[in-house]
């Protein structure tokens, strides 16, 4: 191994820590807790060696988030694996989509809920965001009716599942009614009748 290989691959696994500890640290005190100095202490590094790996606080939320979604896609993707039918589909996504927020709620507020220097809905976008996206168009494309506009169609299922998490997770809605919302939502973009 070159002395160069190594390097990079020590800069690379510096990195995993450090985003694994911002993500650890939100988790158990939320995002106000998770600062440069705070991180540092977290790692045993200097605040120097966070810096030579992103900006700040903003720049390590973005890296949170894209390891998020990469998380997300692969929950995505397990949950359609028994599922038979366009409504089932569409159904184990919007179940796990729900779920992953409500199970790591910092880590969903990191990927769609705090302001991050990512771009999304661009070709830009990093590849782990686009595949997120990927699998809801997935589920979403074989309900779409000839004529629509399957990306916002898409936006839309999205924005309702996103709506469920956060206004139930702020206590605006009560978790008890969840299942039923979300087997609302489905019937809507689904009607089994037209879809299985």
């Amino acid at each position: 191994m070159t002395i160069q290989t190594r390097r990079e691959r020590e800069r690379a696994e510096r990195e995993r820590l450090i985003v694994t500890a911002a993500r650890d640290l939100a988790e158990a005190e939320g995002w106000d807790a998770v600062t440069t100095r705070r991180l540092a202490a977290e790692i045993e590094y200097s605040q120097p060696v966070l810096y030579s790996h992103f900006k700040g606080k903003g720049a390590i939320m973005a890296a949170v988030a894209v390891r998020g979604c990469e998380e997300l896609t692969a929950d995505l993707r397990a949950s359609t694996a028994a599922a038979e039918g366009a409504h089932a589909r569409l159904a184990a996504v919007g179940r796990a989509y729900t779920d992953f927020g409500r199970r790591r709620p910092a880590l969903y507020d990191a990927m769609f809920t705090h302001l991050v220097d990512l771009p999304f809905a661009t070709p830009e976008a990093p590849a782990p965001l686009q595949e997120a996206f990927g699998e809801l168009l997935k589920a979403v494309e074989p309900v779409a009716h000839e004529g629509d506009d399957l990306g916002l169609l898409t936006e839309t299922f999205w924005a309702g599942l996103h709506g469920l998490v956060t206004l139930m997770r702020s206590g605006r809605l009560p978790r008890e009614a969840h299942d039923r919302r979300l087997a609302l939502l489905i019937e809507r973009f689904a009607p089994r009748a037209t879809t299985d």
